[in-house]
């Protein structure tokens, strides 16, 4: 789409919103509008790709300059370079995105599609996927998405690799909070693991609740079996050891003894949902619970040994409880990936003689851990852990002392 077509539609989104607060406009202007609000923000997204591809060598941490920009996050703005990339290895596709035929979401599609994949396997599905843009043209998202799935099984059929192992490959699971506080669990298991796993939770069903169900079990009876199933599975893991016995719940709780605007220090617990005293109290009664307490950055009190000094170069239980307390995400400004999804890093590079020790000791994610070790980001520790990050290019980031708002 060229510049006169992106200005005719802007000159009809204009005139349409001046007609909408007199109930002017037409049902066939407003959906001819909508069309043109896709179109625009089709280019848009292809600009915008075009734009991150010339950034990105220019700036050492390109995922920041994006996210400042845009106000959004650096979680964000790694998507937005995925994008870039699976735009500049499908031209087929950038060329559909520019003129409106598809959406960006029919290239995330493709960026999805393309995880878990070696650099050939990758190269090979966007090549066919390229050669697949005027289906993607008539084709929804979803339906796009189903024909990757086609093409990403032909093509490792080809390759040789037997469909159950790439299965087993392809085995993961992720827990969170949603907004309303309850936990969340999604697994994908290869049929093997599944039929086995299947087994045992229709066992567990069958023994658990054969004469009674929980009082609060809903009557319909789809949501009764998932009900039932959610709740022999949380049986089965809270009765597991892993093969060790049964283990205690283990807790803590972090004592911010300088804690911003509260006139003492506030105590804050490891358990990401919001639960009423009498029931903390009683998780509690039974499980182990640690204190830390912490100042302005710094850990007062940590139970466990956290000074290791040379004797080993991986942080344990009681350094990664006490990074914990202090840091809910990657230490990296405004990186929101998780602390359970990172690696503990040493300031000073073990290879260079860093102690595991705490103050040598920083939680970084996977991507920004690679930064520091393969593309010369320099990090420093200051007083009350203010964090200073050098990037090649001169650019200096800083943050003040962690705040912790849970443990």
């Amino acid at each position: 789409m060229d510049s006169s077509g992106v200005i005719e539609r802007v000159e009809r989104l204009c005139a349409t919103r001046l007609l909408i607060p007199a109930a002017a406009a037409t049902v066939v202007d407003l959906q001819d509008r909508l069309g043109d609000v896709r179109d625009l923000r089709a280019w848009l997204d292809r600009t915008e790709a075009d734009i991150v591809r010339a950034l990105r060598p220019a700036v050492s941490f390109p995922e920041a300059s994006i996210a400042e920009q845009s106000r959004g996050s650096l979680n964000g703005a790694t998507k937005t370079i995925e994008r870039a990339d699976t735009l500049d290895a499908a031209p087929s596709l950038a060329d559909a995105l520019d003129d409106a035929a598809i959406t960006a979401g029919h290239v995330d599609a493709l960026t999805r599609a393309t995880k878990g994949l070696d650099a050939e396997q990758r190269t090979a599905l966007i090549d066919v996927a390229d050669t697949l843009a005027d289906i993607a043209a008539h084709s929804t998202i979803e339906q796009f998405q189903r024909r990757l799935g086609l093409e990403r099984k032909r093509l490792l059929a080809n390759d040789g690799i037997d469909r159950l192992e790439q299965q087993r490959r392809n085995t993961s699971m992720r827990t969170w909070v949603d907004d309303d506080g309850m936990w969340n669990v999604r697994g994908r298991f290869d049929p093997v693991t599944g039929i086995r796993l299947a087994s045992i939770l229709d066992t567990a069903i069958e023994t658990l609740f054969a004469e009674t169900v929980p009082e609060c079990c809903p009557p319909d009876a789809r949501a009764k079996q998932d009900f039932l199933r959610a709740h022999a599975f949380a049986r089965l893991i809270s009765a597991s050891g892993v093969g060790v016995g049964p283990r205690r719940p283990e807790y803590v709780v972090v004592i911010d003894a300088d804690a911003p605007h509260q006139p003492g220090p506030v105590a804050h617990h490891s358990i990401p949902v919001e639960l009423p005293p009498s029931v903390l109290a009683s998780l509690s009664s039974d499980a182990d619970v640690h204190g830390i307490v912490i100042r302005n950055g710094i850990v007062l009190h940590a139970p466990g040994r956290i000074d290791l000094g040379r004797s080993t170069r991986l942080a344990n239980a009681a350094q990664r409880r006490a990074l914990r307390a202090l840091y809910t995400t990657c230490a990296i400004p405004g990186c929101s990936t998780h602390f359970d999804r990172c690696k503990i890093h040493h300031i000073i590079w073990w290879e260079h003689g860093g102690p595991t020790d705490l103050d040598n000791l920083l939680p970084l994610c996977t991507r920004h851990h690679s930064n520091v070790h393969h593309d010369e980001w320099t990090l420093t520790l200051g007083a009350h852990r203010g964090l200073t990050l050098r990037l090649p290019d001169g650019t200096i980031r800083s943050t003040g002392p962690p705040r912790v708002t849970a443990a």
